[in-house]
This record gives structure tokens, C-alpha cells and sequence, in this order.
């Protein structure tokens, strides 16, 4: 990607709430009067195999971040959840974040939490359901289910402290015109099961029969790169090899690439570790 391309571009409030505006009600439209036949069906028995499961930390000491952001965080990703654990993809059925969430709100319960904002961060209502969206599209990565509409994050914010994931495989989301959707274009249907424990998110994809494939994601080509304007720019590719019951290699599949602004200096990922 050329590095013009992803300077940052200085936009009014009011253009800014404009821009929402507009691309909100453009997505409402869509989910209107698009053909994507879309999971409504949340079913309470679990689906008997795991194909994936997966679990993040729910409470991060991140660099100049009060504590407050991640207990906040909790509660909303509470909420969330209710709306999405459980959902059954049928086959030809494709899964919307915001669909089924709706928009956070104070009336539903949601509380101010951390919205990452142009290169910072700020608090709003809702904040923190991008690690939700995070998960579900890494626990994605290992199935057979197609990503459909994924976002990446833009800038890179924090350093690298206990990151177990390779850089740039989440899922950014910001109701409702950053969605993350998902199809399955397989023969079985696919249950999303989500809960949250005293310290972690914990998210896994559930079918009818065992999985015949499993999946190892990682990255490729990671480099950082001064930025003409000042600062430094990150980039990777990511990719997932294909495994069968034999532990064969199968495909060694392209899955995206990621640029982003970094908010840090390089060098102080390392003395973090």
C-alpha cells in the first residue's frame, strides 16, 4: 500500500458526525434490501463437536490507561454476548456483528469504556466490544466458515506486551458501518458459544460432526517503516496453513494484509517484555 494513502487526514467534528451519519443509515439500507439471508436463530443446545475454541484476558494494564476502561469493558461485553452466544449459521446464512448486537446504548445497559480513536483513545458507550469482535474473527480463522467484511485497525496503538497473536488478526468494529460478517458456505451449520469467567472472554465455533480440517495462522513479511510525515508504519501478511486428520499439509492459504500508523516508538515493545 502506498504510505500516502494512510496518513492521517484531518477531518472536522463536524464531518466526522456527518461521515457516521451517512455510512450508518447506508448500512441499515443494506441489510434491508440486500439478498444475504442473515442468522437470526439463537439455539440454546449446544451443537455436539468444538471446531474451535479460544480465549483472551479481560483485564489489560495498558500504557497510561486507567483500570476503569477494563472493569467497564466487562459489563458491556456482558451484554453483548447475550445477543450473539449461541447464534446457529445455517448454510447459505451469513453473520452480522451489529446485526445481531444492535447499537450500544445506555438504555440497554452500556456503560462508557475505551473507543480507540484516530491514533488515541477516548471513552463511549459500548467501548471494549472490539475485543469481542477481535476473538470471533481469530476463532473465524481456524474454521471453514468464509470472512466476508472484516475491518482492520487502522493504527496501532499500544506496544506489543504479552501478545500472543500475531499483529493485525483482529477485527476492528464501530456500529454499524464496520462490521464483521461471516458466511457459511459449507453443509453444516456452525454455533458461535461465548462466555465470559472471572478473567478471560472465552469464544468457540461449534458443528454437528468433527472437524476435518484444523488451521495454524500466522504472519509473514512483518516489517516497520518510517513514515514520510514522522513516526513509523507497520505492515504484515497473514496467512493460515491447512492441516488434515493426517497432520498433512493440505493449502497454505492468503488471508490479508495489514498497515497501520504506530503511536509508539518501535523500540518500546522490547523494554516492555
Amino acid at each position: 500500500m502506498n504510505s500516502v494513502q494512510l496518513r492521517p487526514k484531518e477531518r472536522s467534528k463536524f464531518r466526522i458526525t456527518l461521515g457516521k451519519f451517512v455510512y450508518t443509515n447506508k448500512r441499515r439500507i443494506e441489510w434491508f434490501f440486500d439478498s444475504k439471508k442473515y442468522s437470526r436463530t439463537i439455539q440454546e443446545d449446544l451443537l455436539s463437536y468444538t471446531a474451535f475454541k479460544h480465549q483472551t484476558i479481560l483485564m489489560r494494564q495498558l500504557q497510561d490507561v486507567d483500570m476503569w476502561y477494563q472493569h467497564n469493558k466487562v459489563i458491556n461485553l456482558k451484554i453483548a454476548i447475550k445477543k450473539l452466544s449461541g447464534i446457529t449459521i445455517q448454510p447459505g446464512e451469513t453473520f452480522s456483528y451489529w446485526k445481531l448486537i444492535g447499537r450500544p446504548t445506555k438504555n440497554k445497559g452500556y456503560v462508557d469504556g475505551m473507543v480507540l480513536f484516530y491514533g488515541t483513545f477516548t471513552k463511549g458507550i459500548g467501548g471494549g466490544l472490539c475485543q469481542l469482535s477481535n476473538l470471533i474473527y481469530w476463532a473465524t480463522l481456524h474454521t471453514p466458515l468464509t470472512v466476508t467484511e472484516r475491518h482492520r485497525h487502522s493504527f496501532d496503538v499500544f506496544p506489543d506486551s504479552r501478545r500472543t497473536q500475531p499483529f493485525g488478526s483482529g477485527a476492528t468494529c464501530s456500529y454499524n458501518y464496520l462490521d464483521l460478517q461471516i458466511k457459511n458456505e459449507t453443509n453444516e451449520p456452525y454455533q458461535l458459544y461465548l462466555t465470559v469467567t472471572d478473567t478471560h472472554l472465552v469464544g468457540e465455533w461449534r458443528t454437528t460432526t468433527p472437524t476435518l480440517h484444523t488451521y495454524h495462522v500466522y504472519e509473514k513479511n512483518h516489517m516497520i517503516s518510517p513514515a514520510y510525515w514522522g513516526g513509523y508504519l507497520r505492515h504484515n501478511t497473514i496467512f493460515r496453513k491447512k492441516y488434515n486428520r493426517q497432520k498433512q499439509l493440505v493449502a497454505d492459504e492468503f488471508i490479508t494484509e495489514n498497515h497501520a500508523i504506530m503511536m509508539y516508538e518501535p523500540l518500546l515493545e522490547n523494554t516492555n517484555n
